[in-house]
């Protein structure tokens, strides 16, 4: 019985783990308005003939807080570059000046600031939901070995463990919240 209980805690834990390292993933999507290679990672540019990933077909760097260096491996491929940004419609407009392509960011306005912090809360409590979930799930499964003979002491064990598990886990939730809506509202 013991084992079984353990498992299920276990099991809560691992699932709750995936939930924050999704929670995680979603957040790196929301930008703060900082410049990040990852910004066009998805244009590709046609490169004689075949269409590939401006990363495979230039040197793409962080120059400053706000602003992306794309630099060719051959100066005949700047044009290319700047026509698939352009056509890519991010919202960033490329200035070539022969050599490299630069991309400034523009600063974010406060109501953007306050949108972007909007959609984290939103992530935020998809991942409070989930994890409640498997709380019920876990607890249900619980329940369903006081049937199989497990005591009612071992049983409220159980669900006070659960409950850590699940506290433990809304706490770190909370604390990615904090962290990135304090990158977003940075100025």
């Amino acid at each position: 019985m013991a084992e079984d209980v353990s498992t299920i805690t276990s099991e809560a834990d691992d699932q709750m783990k995936k939930a924050i390292s999704h929670l995680e993933s979603e957040l790196i999507k929301i930008r703060a308005g900082k410049a990040n290679p990852q910004m066009i990672d998805g244009i590709l540019v046609d490169y004689y003939g075949s269409s590939m990933p401006i990363s495979q077909a230039a040197n793409i760097s962080v120059m400053d807080a706000r602003t992306l260096s794309i630099q060719p491996w051959e100066k005949n491929m700047l044009q290319p570059i700047e026509k698939a940004i352009l056509a890519a419609n991010i919202g960033i407009t490329p200035q070539n000046d022969g050599n490299l392509i630069r991309l400034f960011l523009p600063p974010l306005t406060e109501e953007r600031r306050r949108e972007l912090v909007k959609r984290c809360h939103n992530e935020a409590e998809h991942s409070r939901i989930a994890i409640r979930n498997i709380r019920r799930d876990a607890i249900e499964q619980v329940k369903k070995q006081e049937k199989n003979g497990l005591s009612k002491d071992a049983m409220k064990d159980a669900e006070t463990k659960v409950q850590q598990i699940t506290d433990r886990y809304i706490a770190l939730i909370e604390k990615h919240l904090a962290a990135k809506e304090k990158e977003i509202m940075s100025v």
